[in-house]
Formats: structure tokens, C-alpha cells, sequence
């Protein structure tokens, strides 16, 4: 009787037990962390959201702006990008030049080239108003820092971050210029936005000026923050001229299919038994997928993570935007990474 009586108030202690856990775990979600009396929620870079194209025009010749709308789509600052996914499949990455004040507005913008790998042709083509995209929220590695002063250098379609860094330095009352060079005036879109700016703004088309003057870039004093978006040639440009290299922030800028300097060398792909030769002039993806050619890939641009694999030895030189320092000690993304020295080893 008294063993009865032990083993039905230690099943119901149990049971007690197990409710008032219950109800702590549903009071948060965390456990066992405290609950929060007020909830935190946010949105992980993963997550796809949806928008409609609510307009598109075209504000110079060959570039089409889009403005997307949608209540789920989240805060951003000034040199923000989104990875859009275009009807296709295909990811492409384009900053955000509206005004982050709009809530639930992103506005972008996409250059057409002709001659490159198909994503910007089919969104001239196939981006259309009401229609609804794909993207994942914003990132911001161009962040723009407090400063006193700036200069603002922009090559063509690198307009699209210094916009709404335009506006923010105004707003926060910091003294600004911005060189803004294009092949031509008719290329080189929202001149009718930074015409209210005045003489704060220099329009430099090659056409006209010859290649733009970095004097106001080498003549930035102390305190002085130095932004640069457009290709290449023009961003090693800015960093030579500057006087203190570390006041320059740069976000990269290559029209697709513009592949940067690079060597040869070698990839051995370890569980496939088979040794593959890079060019100079090609990407890891493509060699190792004349040999593999299952080899997933999407965005071609290093941001969308979709040919991420794991480096068994070698030496990466990392160009991609996604990984975290941890990731890239053992991983790269093979559409724009390359081996530092003569040979990589993947596990492939």
C-alpha cells in the first residue's frame, strides 16, 4: 500500500512538474532564457520576402529604376543592397537609392549590359509594374560613418548607394561634395535628383571632361570620410589619390561578366578524384564545372552563398560579400574566389 502510495505522488510530482515547465516554455520561447516583457523580432537574411513592382521608368538611357512596395519589407540605411531573385531563378544584388524614410518602399535600379550573363537583361525585359518580386532583406556593408565632412565619388550606375547618403549628410548638416562621372550625361541616371544640390555636385562626363579630377579626393583633410562606388579602374583611382587611405570606404562595383585581375592556377577536387586548371581570366565555378558540371551556383556575384564548399588546403583569396571571417577560414564561394598561391584543394 505505501509503495502505491510513493509511486502515485512521485507520478504526480512529475506531472506537476512537467506543466509548470510547459508553462514556462510558453511563456518564452527562449528558454531557458527570461522572458521579454517586450517581444523582439526581426528577420533572418535567409528569410525571402515579396513586393510589387508599383513603377518603372527609366532615368537615364539603359537603366531601369524599379519601386517595389510591401508592408513586410524591413528598415535599411544608406548603402544598403538586396539580393533579388529574378524570374529565372538567377540572384542579383542591387543597392538601395530611395529614401529609407518610405516605409515599406524600396526603390533600385539596374543597368543594362548587353554583353553580360543574362541577369540584367531579363530584368529590362521581364520586370514589369505589378508584378510581384523576391528579394531577401537588406545587408549593409557600406555603412555610412558620422563624419564632419565628405567626399562622394560615384562612376556611372555607383549613384545608386550615394543617394540616400546624400540626403543623410544634408539632413545631419556635414559639409559634402560629390564628383559624379559617366560616359555620358544620357548614361548616367538621376541628374534631375542631385540638380537641387547645386554646386555641391559635380556632373563629369567622359565625353565632355575627359576621365574625372581626384583633386577634391587628395585634398581631404582630417575628419574627411571618402565614399566610392563604380568600377575597378575608378575605385583604385580614389584610394591612390587619397592622403589617408583608411578614410576610404569602397563598395565594389563590376558590370556582370567583368571579371577582376586575376592568375592561373590549380584545384584538385579531392573526393572526385580530379585535378582541374583555373585561367587567369575564368572563375574557380567554371573550371570545376567543366569537370563537375552539377556544380550548384546561382548568383555569379559572391552574395547569394548557393557554390559555397569547403577548402581542405590552399590559400583563398576571398572576394565575396556573405561569409563571415569563421566561414572563410575553411570554405569559399568558387564564382569569385580564387586561390592565393598556385593550388587549392577542395572537397569535391
Amino acid at each position: 500500500m505505501r509503495r502505491a502510495l510513493a509511486v502515485t505522488a512521485a507520478l504526480g510530482a512529475a506531472w506537476m512538474t512537467r506543466r509548470a515547465l510547459q508553462r514556462r516554455v510558453d511563456r518564452s520561447p527562449l528558454w531557458p532564457l527570461p522572458a521579454l516583457e517586450t517581444p523582439v523580432s526581426g528577420h533572418s537574411p535567409r528569410r525571402a520576402l515579396r513586393a510589387l513592382i508599383v513603377s518603372r521608368t527609366e532615368p537615364a538611357h539603359g537603366v531601369l529604376q524599379l519601386t517595389l512596395e510591401s508592408p513586410e519589407l524591413p528598415a535599411w540605411t544608406p548603402g544598403a543592397h538586396v539580393d533579388v531573385t529574378l524570374p529565372s531563378g538567377l540572384v542579383r544584388q542591387y543597392s538601395l537609392c530611395g529614401d529609407p524614410a518610405d516605409a515599406g518602399r524600396y526603390t533600385i535600379a539596374v543597368r543594362l549590359i548587353e554583353d553580360g550573363r543574362g541577369g540584367s537583361r531579363e530584368a529590362h525585359a521581364q520586370l514589369v509594374e505589378g508584378a510581384e518580386l523576391e528579394l531577401r532583406p537588406p545587408r549593409n556593408r557600406f555603412e555610412l560613418v558620422p563624419a564632419a565632412s565628405y567626399v562622394f565619388v560615384a562612376g556611372g550606375i555607383g549613384i545608386t548607394p550615394i543617394l540616400p547618403m546624400l540626403r543623410a549628410a544634408t539632413a545631419a548638416g556635414s559639409d559634402w561634395t560629390l564628383l559624379y562621372g559617366g560616359r555620358t550625361r544620357a548614361s548616367m541616371p538621376f541628374l534631375a535628383d542631385l540638380a537641387p544640390y547645386g554646386d555641391r555636385v559635380s556632373v563629369l562626363a567622359e565625353d565632355e571632361t575627359g576621365l574625372p579630377d581626384l583633386a577634391a579626393v587628395s585634398a581631404a583633410g582630417p575628419g574627411t570620410a571618402v565614399y566610392c562606388c563604380g568600377p575597378e579602374p575608378l575605385m583604385r583611382a580614389v584610394t591612390a589619390a587619397a592622403a589617408d587611405p583608411a578614410a576610404v570606404h569602397l563598395e565594389r562595383f563590376a558590370p556582370e561578366g567583368e571579371a577582376g585581375p586575376g592568375r592561373a592556377f590549380t584545384v584538385e577536387l579531392r573526393r572526385s578524384g580530379r585535378v582541374v586548371e583555373v585561367a587567369a581570366d575564368e572563375s574557380t565555378l567554371a573550371a570545376v564545372r567543366r569537370e563537375l558540371p552539377d556544380t550548384p551556383y546561382s548568383c555569379e556575384q559572391g552574395f547569394c552563398g548557393t557554390c559555397q564548399h569547403r577548402v581542405l588546403a590552399g590559400g583563398v583569396d576571398h572576394r565575396d560579400e556573405l561569409l563571415t571571417d569563421q566561414e572563410r577560414e575553411d570554405s569559399m564561394l568558387l564564382c569569385v574566389s580564387r586561390a592565393k598561391g598556385d593550388r587549392l584543394v577542395l572537397d569535391l
